[in-house]
């Protein structure tokens, strides 16, 4: 039998001498097992059910201490009937805890988390595949998953059991028990890290004074993240998690929550590998801004200092959150940052790649960033002008000038005078993104623009009134494209 105890597990790990297919979903175990000389075989014990409630206690600890042995599941024909007992012993346990009351005594907790911690903390092995790409490539799966999921959800319903009692609870929940947590968001296994993500925010949740703690270590994972492994599997996770601490903290901003966004979270949009967790990182970034819309500034100009050169994919992504924070601006913010940005903005417009330009675009389909870029026509129209001129005339690409007219056109009707001006010029039909155009030119009556141009453009230096007729864009108020968090079972775990 190749059951052993937790005291002989060894963290040595063997290289595997043949690395199976790549696109082959695989498993794995945690850990190597040494041979054991006696054989160990588990016996069935009573339903706890089935005994009297006065012996129910003394059978659950012993239940515990049967969970204690670990199996070795990278051989799926051997010691198959202990396995069955302890995942039917599992199972057992993971409905008492549940649908009974006064289990959880003090001297339960010792037994409990000691089975926890022998099942789930372990030493994670390296990964098969060297080059392994999260978006290409399939997880390696974790063996032990059988046993190990009812572990995760027996340690979810005794945090969430009525009769929980965090002031006996941390004596073994402690900050030692959270770094072998954190450490395992690296598993492969998705299904793991997502049982960790809400476990974590539960302990968050419940132990006031691990909650310091725990943003640290997530502040120190991130930071190795970005200037030593650059990989770490729960990244994601991780700022799901954050994402729902950000909601419940409390105003104003303490200076360690404002430093960890601007030098860790904006920092994190360097990473190779953003588009694993970009939706969550924005999410976080984004509910910051709306705990203090003094931090929009600063956040831009970061982001704009980081914006990718030669990734158009990143810069999809990136123009995706720049919408999401303009969903939710000041208008006296907006003033701050509107010329590096529609600088940065009106180059993407330009970009030769149709999605980068495309992307750009969809702005003017956002009612309430329209209103913003009409209240500050003086100062975008002049940014935005030589680039729409030129993809209008010069882009080889005909998407980007069909989002200009779906972005503009909505907006606009068929000018009510004929002339031979450029008002009449810019509206004739068939010019690509001309409507988009009119939308940015619809306020102006009389400014000096030429010297401002990049680039060969008609003269704009006199544009009448009345060429252009333009119904008024509906007013939206700040903050009404209403984002919901990504997982929903992660609510705020409280102000600190």
């Amino acid at each position: 039998m190749s059951a052993i105890s937790a005291s002989e597990k060894v963290d040595g790990f063997t290289r595997k001498s043949m690395r199976k297919a790549q696109k082959q979903r695989k498993s794995q175990g945690s850990s190597q097992f040494r041979t054991q000389s006696a054989l160990v075989e588990l016996s069935p014990l009573p339903q706890l059910k089935d005994v009297p409630s006065t012996e129910q206690q003394e059978l659950f600890t012993q239940k515990l201490q049967q969970c204690c042995m670990l199996f070795d599941f990278m051989d799926s024909v051997i010691d198959l009937k202990s396995k069955e007992i302890k995942r039917a012993t599992l199972n057992e346990l993971v409905e008492y805890v549940s649908t009974n009351r006064g289990v959880l005594v003090e001297t339960a907790y010792p037994e409990i988390t000691s089975m926890i911690c022998t099942n789930i903390f372990r030493t994670l092995p390296p990964s098969d595949n060297p080059d392994f790409d999260p978006e290409e490539d399939e997880p390696t799966l974790e063996a032990s998953w059988p046993h190990i999921q009812l572990v995760y959800e027996f340690l979810l319903r005794f945090l969430e059991n009525p009769d929980f009692q965090p002031s006996i609870a941390k004596r073994y929940i402690d900050q030692k028990f959270v770094l072998q947590l954190l450490e395992l968001f690296d598993s492969e296994d998705p299904r793991e890290r997502d049982f960790l993500k809400t476990i974590l925010h539960r302990i968050y949740g419940k132990f006031l004074g691990l909650r310091a703690f725990i943003r640290k270590q997530i502040n120190n994972i991130f930071l190795r993240f970005i200037y030593e492994t650059d990989h770490f599997n729960g990244v994601a996770e991780l700022l799901e998690i954050l994402g729902s601490i950000i909601n419940g903290f409390a105003l104003p901003l303490k200076a360690e929550h404002k430093q960890f966004l601007m030098k860790v979270l904006i920092p994190m949009h360097t990473a190779k590998g953003l588009a694993l967790f970009h939706a969550q990182l924005a999410y976080c970034v984004v509910q910051f801004l709306e705990k203090d819309p003094t931090l929009t500034e600063p956040v831009i100009r970061g982001l704009l200092k980081f914006w990718p050169k030669t990734c158009s994919q990143k810069e999809v992504m990136y123009l995706g959150e720049i919408e999401e924070i303009l969903d939710v601006i000041e208008p006296t913010q907006f003033k701050k940052i509107e010329e590096p940005l529609f600088k940065q903005i009106s180059r993407c417009v330009a970009n030769p790649h149709f999605q980068v330009a495309e992307r750009a675009l969809y702005f003017w389909n956002n009612e309430y960033i329209l209103s913003l870029i009409e209240e500050n026509i003086d100062q975008v129209l002049p940014i935005m002008f030589g680039s729409l001129y030129r993809i209008s005339k010069e882009h080889w690409n005909p998407h980007p000038l069909s989002a200009g007219q779906r972005g503009g056109a909505a907006g606009v009707v068929p000018p009510q005078e004929e002339d031979g001006g450029l008002g009449a010029a810019l509206c004739q039909p068939g010019r690509g993104g001309l409507p988009l155009l009119r939308v940015l030119l619809s306020p102006v009556h009389h400014v000096v623009l030429q010297p401002r141009l990049a680039g060969p453009g008609p003269d704009l230096r006199v544009l009448r009134p009345g060429l252009l007729h333009l119904r008024p864009v509906r007013h939206v108020h700040r903050g009404s494209h209403q984002r919901r968090p990504l997982h929903e079972d992660l609510p705020p775990a409280g102000l600190r």
